[in-house]
């Protein structure tokens, strides 16, 4: 974290007098008194008022006052299916009763309950749905979406929910990476013939997909319910043939070694691992893969696996945190929600946890060198928080507690009130 670089000779911006928490270095990396200046959309420079030149003021075009408020880099959600039509309320509470999630799959319900409504629904209600989920996730500081398709599980209305992403895209100030996930599971019209489905996904749902130009990342559901160890290696190398990054939902309900093998593949993450093994993991740790931790899924699924943190930690292996927002096992709409499950149910430290939300967040999307920190050069991606210490982000469950989202220099989000 670079401190001492000369002051610019014209900032926009400049934001003083609060607190930063740059989240640079692994760490919180507060800097006291801080102030950050924006130059369009890049942070041109972060350092304490004290190291501000005499005739600052004259060098910028706007100063905001943040009155020795906190700010950390916006929040990046890594993992989120945000795109999808229907309600699976029933199914919660059919969970409640003590049916299993894998029994509700097994009977029809789970994802292809929602692929059935999302299937029939126009992209206008698609966008419509969308657009006030990614709204709420603003006000609660995410800056940076991953948004899944996998709700269509046919080429239509994969490349459907696709152009809804792009729209979300266009219209909305946050950045959007868009994950093509149409191997999540086995579509009705499919059953007992997997072969024909798995040639769908390679053959022509791919190439579809890439000419399409909007997703950047293929994903796959390895588990005793979805795809394989060997279908997914098929879907791997194909994907990456065609220049997609790769991740996977692994070892979610059971240890199937899918981690292993998205390593051996480069992936940029792999997902939920409540029964990743040791071997699996020093895989990760070699090829540098991000462990996404989902506690919203956890909580709701009402799981008693915890993912291996104490692995993680040992083998330096960068975990990060999302919401995993969807209609089945995590309809969660609020990171500081997410952050104390982290803390509560997974035991991370707050530290841990909102490097998770932040930089690791963005590691998970190849994203590290734009997002997730406040240094020089990066992304002006920030949010500034009423609230005393970083740590009152994972104790303060539930609460947003936000003065501002800025987003590539402008700010998006403001919240007014009385006692500000």
């Amino acid at each position: 974290m670079k401190t001492k670089e000369p002051f610019p000779q014209h900032v926009d911006q400049l934001f003083t007098d609060s607190r930063v928490a740059t989240m640079a270095n692994s760490a919180y990396s507060i800097i006291e008194n801080g102030c950050i200046g924006v130059t369009g959309k890049k942070i041109a420079w972060v350092g304490p008022k004290q190291a501000l030149p005499e005739d600052y003021r004259n060098k910028c075009d706007q100063i905001l006052d943040c009155k020795n408020r906190f700010i950390l880099p916006g929040f990046v959600d890594c993992h989120t299916h945000l795109v999808w039509a229907g309600s699976r309320s029933n199914e919660f509470e059919m969970r409640l009763k003590g049916v299993t999630y894998e029994q509700i799959a097994r009977k029809g319900g789970g994802i292809v309950s929602t692929v059935s409504a999302t299937r029939k629904a126009a992209v206008e209600t698609l966008f419509d749905l969308a657009s006030k989920r990614l709204e709420a996730l603003l006000k609660n500081g995410i800056t940076t979406v991953e948004i899944k398709t996998g709700y269509g599980l046919n080429l239509e209305t994969e490349l459907k929910m696709l152009d809804v992403v792009n729209l979300l895209n266009q219209r909305f100030a946050q950045h959007i990476e868009a994950t093509f996930l149409g191997a999540h599971t086995l579509p009705p019209e499919y059953k007992g013939n997997r072969k024909a489905y798995l040639d769908l996904v390679i053959n022509k749902m791919l190439p579809k997909v890439k000419s399409q130009g909007i997703a950047t990342a293929v994903d796959v559901f390895c588990e005793n319910i979805a795809f394989s160890l060997d279908e997914t290696k098929q879907i791997f190398k194909k994907a990456i043939d065609l220049g997609f990054n790769v991740k996977l939902h692994a070892e979610q309900l059971s240890d199937s070694k899918g981690a292993a093998i998205a390593s051996q593949f480069n992936a940029l993450s792999c997902d939920h691992l409540e029964y990743l093994s040791f071997e699996s993991a020093q895989t990760m740790a070699e090829k540098n893969v991000t462990a996404v931790l989902l506690p919203g899924a956890f909580y709701f699924l009402k799981e008693e696996q915890k993912p291996p943190i104490k692995i993680f930690r040992q083998l330096k292996i960068p975990m990060a945190v999302a919401t995993d927002l969807n209609p089945g096992s995590s309809p969660v709409h609020s990171m500081p929600l997410v952050l104390n499950m982290a803390c509560i149910l997974f035991g991370m430290t707050c530290e841990e946890a909102i490097l998770g939300a932040t930089i690791n967040g963005a590691k998970a999307l190849g994203l590290e060198n734009l997002k997730g920190s406040i240094e020089t050069g990066k992304d002006a991606d920030f949010v500034v928080w009423d609230i005393q210490t970083p740590a009152d982000l994972c104790y303060l469950a539930g609460l947003s507690p936000i003065k501002m989202v800025v987003i590539k220099g402008a700010v998006q989000y403001e919240k007014n009130d009385s006692h500000s």
